[in-house]
């Protein structure tokens, strides 16, 4: 998951802005060369915004497909989440080893490999269905995405600023963080229209996500190139995170949030449906899919409808939204497991998760904020990754805790267990954030 709201990195060479009349006829950067089909700087902002978007819902398209894998092979639980774990551990790899690499070697040649790298992912879904192959295509999905997320914000801000010079870059952010967030909210939601509708829910979706693919990779093969490669090498070496000595109790607080709210999102991208079919009776995988999306819609919403507020603000009111979330997750799990009311249950465990899904695209929208205002000389790129790393362990640590221990625990108490894992942390680290914005 990546990316919401991260700025272009520094290192990047883009077209300078002056030279923005002639940006979208005059060759320019590499691969701009006489004679070459490019389409204008606007258009190739769409383009990179829909194959962002594409990209991004085929990683959570399998979300409410797990419970269909886990009915065809009897699996437990916690093999769902090894699964999810395997997607945010290839996304860690990539983002540490490879994220920063557009500045050097150009962001459409990193975001077309991202894209070849999801279709394979998309080729190994179909041809290795069981439970490795599951682990095995998601751990390559969540390469991609790793390759992806940092590369195509940083190409929607070079974009936006040279076809509109005096606009700056704050729509750029938010198309950004929609297509990052709303792409992982669609994924569910076409996923749930297959299960229920569609024949060979196990297939099918993933063919028609390797069309996609394959369409917006073409489409985005004509988009400009907006970084001019350094013409001296340099050596390779992967993600550092450097943050000053008086600025890492701050910087802790941002990871930790954002570690919180992706734990949040890991939950609903993993085990939801499992929670919705054995404490809530919802085995509609439709209704998996609706909820998921309206979970990860509503981070994404949330930046569009706050985006005027301060960070401040924003934070205060995604602290509020998280916590208020988990506490109606955690009293959805009581009111099931105690007074068995699962139409109750349902409503809690629905809002709840809409609530705190609109308190993670904000308080993760703050992390990267703060962090972002910690850098100094020109590591900003470090400081983001170094956010993005903690995020992606909340996405990965908890759910695969969550899923071990239902091995040997009942769902309400794993549940509250989550709950005041979470609940704990963000109130630990959102009024530090808060604080370091004044």
């Amino acid at each position: 998951m990546t990316a919401l709201l991260s700025e272009p990195r520094t290192a990047s060479v883009p077209v300078p802005a002056t030279a923005a009349a002639a940006a979208d006829t005059a060759p320019r950067g590499p691969g701009r060369g006489r004679g070459q089909l490019r389409l204008p700087h606007a258009a190739g902002f769409w383009v990179t915004a829909v194959a962002f978007l594409v990209m991004m819902a085929f990683n959570t398209v399998p979300t409410p497909l797990y419970a269909l894998y886990q009915q065809r092979d009897g699996f437990p639980t916690v093999v769902i989440t090894i699964v999810f774990a395997a997607y945010s551990t290839g996304v860690m790899l990539a983002l540490y080893l490879a994220g920063h690499l557009s500045d050097r070697l150009g962001r459409r040649r990193v975001i077309l490999t991202a894209a070849a790298i999801e279709l394979v992912a998309a080729v190994l879904f179909v041809v290795w269905p069981d439970a490795v192959g599951l682990v095995v295509a998601r751990f390559v999905a969540g390469l991609g995405i790793g390759v992806l997320t940092a590369t195509a914000t940083a190409h929607l801000a070079d974009l936006r600023r040279i076809a509109r010079p005096g606009a700056g870059i704050g729509f750029a952010a938010t198309i950004a963080g929609v297509a990052n967030m709303g792409g992982l909210a669609l994924g569910p939601l076409i996923g749930g229209v297959f299960a229920e509708w569609v024949g060979a829910p196990l297939v099918t979706p993933y063919l028609v996500f390797a069309a996609a693919l394959v369409a917006v990779g073409f489409a985005y093969a004509f988009v400009p190139e907006t970084v001019t490669p350094p013409t001296a090498p340099a050596a390779y070496r992967p993600q550092r995170v450097r943050v000053p000595a008086e600025s890492r109790g701050a910087y802790w607080a941002a990871g930790l949030g954002g570690f919180a709210a992706f734990a949040i999102t890991g939950l609903f991208g993993s085990v939801a449906p499992t929670f919705l079919a054995q404490l809530l009776h919802q085995t509609d995988h439709l209704v998996a899919g609706v909820v998921s999306f309206s979970v990860f819609g509503a981070a994404a919403l949330a930046q569009i409808v706050f985006s005027r507020l301060s960070t401040r603000r924003q934070l205060v009111l995604g602290v509020v939204g998280m916590a208020g979330g988990l506490l109606a997750l955690g009293a959805a799990a009581l009111v099931a497991g105690a007074a068995g009311d699962a139409a109750a249950a349902t409503v809690l465990f629905v809002g709840g998760g809409v609530a705190a899904g609109a308190g993670v695209g904000l308080v993760f929208r703050g992390a990267l904020a703060t962090a972002g205002s910690l850098a100094t000389g020109g590591n900003r790129s470090e400081i983001t990754s170094g956010i993005f790393l903690l995020a992606f362990a909340g996405m990965t640590v908890p759910p695969l805790a969550v899923g071990a221990a239902l091995l040997a625990l009942p769902l309400v108490p794993v549940l509250l267990g989550f709950v005041g894992l979470v609940l704990v942390l963000i109130l630990w680290a959102g009024p530090r954030m808060i604080r370091t914005t004044r």
